[in-house]
C-alpha cells in the first residue's frame, strides 16, 4: 500500500425527508442556477421540495441537460449563468446533471480563451469554481461526492474527463425515496456502474492493502445481495438506500487509497459512448470481462480472490464467468452484437482515435491503440 492523502470535503445529507435541509446551506443572499435533466423531478416531487427549500432566493432554471452532457449544452448554461450574474449551482438529478453543473462551476471562471481546454487538460487547468450543491436522484456515477466529471461534445463524437478540488460539491442531499419513479433500466444501469467503479480501483494486482480489498469486496457483494429487490418495480427502501450509499462510497475516492488503479475499461467505454450513443454502464458491462481475459496473467491473483470472496467460485476464469451472470442476471447485456454495433467498425474507430492521442491505460500503462482494439474485438 503506497502513500495517499484523503481528502474529501463534501457533507452528505442521507435519509428520507432531507431536501428541507437545502435551504441552511445555500445562503439567502445567493443567486441560484437550478440545473436539471428531463424533468423527471418535476414528477416525482423533488422538484416542488427544492423550490420551496431554496424559497427566498433569486432562483434561475437550466434544465434540459442530457443523459451524457453536451458540452455544447453546457456552454449554453455559462451563458445563462453569466447573463444571469448567478453564484450558486445546485444540480437536481443523477450524476449526468451533477458532471454538467461541474463543468459549467468551472467554465464560467476559466480564464482560458477555449472552455474544452478544461477536458484537454483533465482539468490541471483549473485554478477557480462557483460553489455547487446536490440533490441526487440516480445512484450510479458516484458524482455527489468527487471531483469527477464527464461531459460529450457532440460536433467532434468526443466524451473526455476532467477533475479538479475546485469542483467537489459543497453538499449533496441524498434521499432513497427519490429514486422510487425511475425506470427499471435506469436502478440495472446504476447497479453495474457501481460496481465497475469498484472493480477499476480492486482488480488488479495484489499491493499489501487488505483493508481496501475487503471495503471493495464488502461494496459488491452487498450490491449482488440486493440487486433483484433494488430492481423490483415495487420500491424498497432499504435496497434503494444501500444500492444509494454503494454508489457513493464506490468513487468518493476512499477505496482507491494508496491501491493502483486500472480504468481502461472507462476509457474504452467513453468512446464507444461518444461513437454509439450507448449508455455508460452499457459500455463498462461489454468491455470489462474482455479487459480483464486479455490481463488474465497480471489480474490473475485478485479475480482468483474477488471470485472466491464474492461470488463464492474458484479461479479467475470462473470469477469473469460469475460476473458476466450477474450482469445478466439484473437484464444488463455484455456483448456489442446485442446492440448491434460491428466490433471490426468499433475497433477500428478507437484505435485510431487511441492512436490520434497517443493513449495508455491500466495499471500498467500498456492498454494502447492496438490493445484496446483486440478487447472490442473480443467482444462481438
Amino acid at each position: 500500500m503506497e502513500n495517499f492523502i484523503f481528502h474529501n470535503p463534501t457533507e452528505i445529507i442521507f435519509g428520507r425527508g432531507t431536501i428541507p435541509g437545502i435551504s441552511s446551506r445555500v445562503d439567502r443572499k445567493s443567486r441560484v442556477l437550478l440545473l436539471y435533466g428531463g424533468g423527471s423531478i418535476k414528477k416525482n416531487g423533488v422538484y416542488e421540495q427544492v423550490r420551496k427549500a431554496l424559497s427566498g432566493r433569486r432562483v434561475v432554471e437550466f434544465p434540459g441537460v442530457e443523459a451524457n452532457p453536451r458540452y455544447e449544452t453546457c456552454l449554453q448554461a455559462v451563458k445563462l449563468l453569466k447573463k444571469e450574474k448567478l453564484s450558486f449551482i445546485l444540480a437536481a438529478g443523477g450524476g449526468s446533471v451533477l458532471d454538467a453543473a461541474k463543468f459549467i462551476a468551472a467554465a464560467a471562471l476559466f480564464k482560458g480563451k477555449d472552455p474544452w481546454d478544461i477536458l484537454r487538460t483533465s482539468g490541471s487547468n483549473v485554478r477557480s469554481a462557483l460553489p455547487i450543491g446536490a440533490v441526487l436522484t440516480l445512484p450510479a456515477t458516484g458524482s455527489e461526492a468527487n471531483s469527477n466529471s464527464v461531459i460529450s461534445r457532440e460536433a467532434t463524437k468526443e466524451k473526455l474527463h476532467f477533475s479538479s478540488p475546485w469542483v467537489y460539491p459543497r453538499f449533496s442531499v441524498l434521499d432513497p425515496e427519490t429514486t422510487y419513479s425511475l425506470p427499471v433500466k435506469q436502478v440495472r444501469n446504476g447497479i453495474v456502474d457501481s460496481f465497475a467503479h469498484v472493480m477499476e480501483q480492486y482488480m488488479t494486482f495484489p499491493a499489501g492493502a487488505p483493508l481496501q480489498d475487503r471495503f471493495a469486496e464488502g461494496i459488491v457483494q452487498t450490491l449482488v445481495e440486493i440487486a433483484p429487490r433494488a430492481m423490483d418495480r415495487k420500491p424498497d427502501y432499504h435496497s434503494r438506500a444501500s444500492l444509494m450509499w454503494c454508489s457513493t462510497l464506490a468513487l468518493n475516492n476512499l477505496i482507491g487509497c494508496g491501491v493502483p488503479q486500472d480504468w481502461a475499461t472507462h476509457m474504452i467505454g467513453h468512446e464507444l459512448t461518444a461513437f454509439y450513443g450507448l449508455d455508460h454502464a452499457e459500455t463498462l458491462a461489454i468491455l470489462m470481462p474482455g479487459v480483464w481475459k486479455f490481463k488474465l496473467k497480471t489480474k490473475k491473483a485478485k479475480l482468483g480472490q474477488f471470485g472466491e470472496r464474492v461470488f463464492g467460485v474458484k479461479g479467475a476464469n470462473a470469477a469473469i464467468k460469475a460476473t458476466e451472470e450477474f450482469f445478466h442476471s439484473i437484464g444488463m447485456p455484455t456483448r456489442l452484437s446485442d446492440y448491434r454495433i460491428s466490433a471490426d467498425e468499433a475497433a477500428e474507430r478507437i484505435r485510431a482515435r487511441f492512436t490520434e492521442r497517443k493513449a495508455a491505460f491500466g495499471e500498467h500503462g500498456d492498454i494502447g491503440p492496438g490493445e484496446a482494439a483486440k478487447i472490442i474485438l473480443s467482444r462481438r
